[in-house]
């Protein structure tokens, strides 16, 4: 069978109709889960899949799923996808690529005659960027049955419960247990995405066929000082919760530093300090950190040993300290047959490479019930999570095109 295309023109015009639905108030693209911009976006999803012939639903968890009936009734499906919320400020690509792309897979399918031995499913899984609720990848965790009664009856802040979210979507969160799907509910996980880094841009190569996904650990953390006068308090005599964060950040840095590897990163992205005045000493900070590395092990040995340093120095200095787990998603090797058969598929539509993923996904989860495979397109200057990110519209064609190819040789060979 010769190589079959999407078209790039009505692929185009998909993405920059579902970036109409945004926070305008925003700088870039905004569409945060869970806001009426979501909801707006998730209802031209739906019709623009139910437009091309596919059967949908939502599922407990409020992942939009598309189903295309294949040949063999005995066979599971092939699932495709990715999501369409957005960090705040971000770009337009992110995620979003990889819901629309499967969306003009199914089309090409169609127009060139192919009927899949599979069934193919696409999804757009529930909030996979961290969410008001202190948690990502809600979507895909609920799919699997990794959304704890915990995780459900936490609160925004506007005081909504995320339980209640989920089903103000659709879902139907009394029912994520029991109708989360088990190993082997799925013969193969694919994802289209962008890169989210500079390595493709920089070696000016179309296509990445991903090794390994990040394994990322969450927490949050309270620190209680004493708030007190800045002018009349002398340096001895202060428990300032601050300065004490200020020391933790760069603990949690140069413990990352020290294993001296690309893969292993650690983050203090979220701050918040009060009361907040110039001229008081912080009595309270609550700061979020994570760790990531392709090793799960390594994620624990560096978490661990800052937890007990930080625990250690809030004794030596009185002051209180509390983490809190707020996620945890396990690292992910990519099965070599999978990404052999990725490499492959890449290859006779363009120049590709192996590379590791230092964003976390939904494959990280989908991969407690079936085999993942992620193919890369590049991010112009490594740009992500900002209003600068950018992948040409021939990029992006470039890997639809090697998603299609893909997905024939799986269904071809997979049982």
């Amino acid at each position: 069978m010769g190589r079959v295309k999407p078209n790039i023109g009505r692929l185009k015009s998909d993405i920059e109709e579902i970036s109409t639905f945004i926070d305008k108030t925003k700088l870039g693209h905004t569409r945060r889960s869970f806001t009426e911009e979501y909801k707006q976006a998730r209802m031209w999803l739906r019709g623009k899949m139910e437009e091309v012939g596919l059967k949908t639903s939502i599922d407990a968890a409020a992942n939009i799923i598309g189903r295309l009936s294949g040949s063999d009734d005995n066979l599971k499906p092939i699932m495709l996808g990715s999501h369409t919320d957005t960090v705040e400020n971000g770009g337009m690509y992110d995620g979003t690529i990889g819901v629309l792309g499967g969306i003009e897979v199914v089309r090409v399918l169609k127009e060139n005659g192919i009927t899949l031995r599979h069934s193919l499913e696409i999804v757009d899984f529930t909030s996979e960027e961290p969410s008001e609720f202190g948690l990502s990848t809600i979507g895909s965790k609920g799919m699997v049955g990794e959304l704890s009664e915990e995780m459900l009856q936490r609160k925004d802040n506007l005081g909504r419960v995320l339980s209640e979210a989920i089903d103000d979507l659709g879902g139907n969160y009394k029912a994520i247990k029991r109708l989360a799907r088990k190993k082997g509910d799925v013969t193969l996980y694919l994802e289209l995405h962008n890169e989210l880094g500079p390595v493709l841009d920089n070696k000016r190569c179309p296509l990445g066929v991903v090794t390994g996904i990040v394994g990322i650990h969450r927490y949050k953390v309270l620190v209680e000082g004493e708030s007190n006068h800045a002018g009349t308090t002398p340096m001895n005599m202060r428990y300032d919760a601050l300065a004490f964060t200020s020391e933790l950040i760069l603990k949690l840095q140069g413990l990352c530093r020290e294993r001296n590897s690309y893969d292993i990163v650690g983050t203090v992205g979220k701050l918040k300090v009060e009361p907040n005045a110039s001229n008081v000493i912080p009595g309270k900070c609550e700061f979020e950190f994570e760790v990531r590395a392709l090793k799960n092990e390594v994620i624990y040995e560096i978490v661990s040993e800052f937890i007990e340093e930080a625990e250690k120095l809030s004794k030596e200095e009185n002051i209180n300290i509390k983490f809190d787990n707020i996620s945890k998603s396990s690292s992910v090797i990519i099965n070599e047959d999978i990404s052999g058969v990725l490499k492959d598929s890449c290859d006779k539509v363009a120049e590709s490479m192996y590379l590791p993923s230092g964003a976390g996904h939904d494959a990280n989860h989908i991969n407690n019930i079936a085999p993942v495979g992620m193919i890369f397109v590049p991010s112009k200057d490594g740009k992500s999570h900002c209003p600068e990110e950018y992948t040409s519209y021939e990029e992006i064609e470039v890997g639809v095109t090697a998603l299609i190819q893909s997905l024939i040789s799986f269904d071809e060979n997979l049982k």
